[in-house]
């Protein structure tokens, strides 16, 4: 009897051991899962922390702030521009920041400087058919273009105020003809369009025809055409992502401010425009040659259409 009741208890002895170690394989089998499980979370957060820009390049050139060879500024033209992250010249001036999902444009400035400027640009130009200057639009053509966009860094002057720096514009371009017309040695028409990131704001730039009585030929020289006063949306963006959006139209221009604000051009200045061929622009061109300052632009998304 003694001898049964020994053997029982270390029957019972061993059951309870091999319960106790399935208890805790099955603890740590747990532990393994809900480890992995963290790390697949984790893993899955860091893939959706990596965002690019939607923005399609294959109509845009850029201008940055550094000279190529000749001494000119370096730019980069489709189909070259879809792999500017591949540039080693351009990344300090054009790269994708990866976890915003935007393309910034850095520009200070240095020696490199385009025609009829004194300022630096890391600023997109657009091209209708890749790789050519000479096929632009007219405001009877029409046009949109729509960005959002944030400033990134700016520098600020020796008063204590931050720089300013163009975001988008329509510049004029006079055509070969017209050009040869006046006699002129390069096609270039004054901006009917700057859109500046003024301390903050957004501020509004056109051109104005100095004497309203010029003949269509006088009207294409650059020095017929004047600044008007100037217009500040009353949203202050600060260094927030906002949307703008530039409407173009036969005699009218329209600026819309993260559709809520409205700057309507329909007078008779942007009509007698009319005569000039155009085309967008959007990035950093920066307003200032101080020492020391920079700015940096993101763009999360341009896009164009006519």
């Amino acid at each position: 009897m003694r001898y049964q009741k020994k053997t029982l208890l270390l029957l019972i002895t061993f059951v309870f051991s091999i319960y106790i170690n399935a208890q805790d394989k099955q603890s740590d089998n747990a532990s393994q899962v809900s480890e992995l499980k963290k790390k697949d979370k984790k893993s899955k957060k860091r893939k959706k922390k990596v965002k690019l820009p939607n923005i399609d390049l294959s109509h845009w050139k850029v201008t940055l702030p550094v000279n190529n060879d000749k001494g000119r500024p370096y730019e980069i033209s489709p189909p070259e521009i879809k792999d500017f992250a591949l540039d080693e010249v351009a990344k300090p001036y054009m790269y994708i920041d990866s976890t915003r999902g935007a393309i910034v444009f850095h520009a200070l400035p240095t020696e490199s400087k385009t025609r009829n400027t004194k300022f630096t640009r890391s600023e997109l130009r657009e091209q209708m058919v890749p790789g050519e200057n000479n096929v632009n639009w007219t405001f009877k053509d029409g046009g949109y273009m729509k960005g959002k966009l944030a400033i990134d860094e700016v520098t600020k002057d020796s008063e204590g105020k931050y720089h300013r720096v163009i975001i988008m514009q329509i510049h004029g371009r006079l055509t070969n003809e017209q050009r040869d017309l006046i006699g002129e040695d390069d096609n270039n028409a004054p901006p009917i369009l700057k859109i500046y990131w003024d301390k903050g704001k957004v501020r509004v730039k056109t051109k104005v025809l100095k004497d309203l009585n010029a003949s269509d030929t006088e009207i294409l020289h650059e020095d017929a055409w004047g600044n008007d006063v100037g217009f500040n949306f009353e949203e202050e963006v600060g260094f927030r992502k906002f949307t703008l959006e530039v409407k173009v139209s036969e005699g009218k221009m329209v600026i819309i401010l993260n559709k809520n604000e409205y700057k309507v051009y329909d007078s008779i200045h942007i009509k007698k425009w009319g005569v000039f061929e155009n085309y967008f622009k959007a990035g950093n061109y920066f307003q200032t040659r101080d020492e020391g300052a920079y700015a940096k632009v993101r763009y999360y998304e341009l896009e164009v259409s006519h």
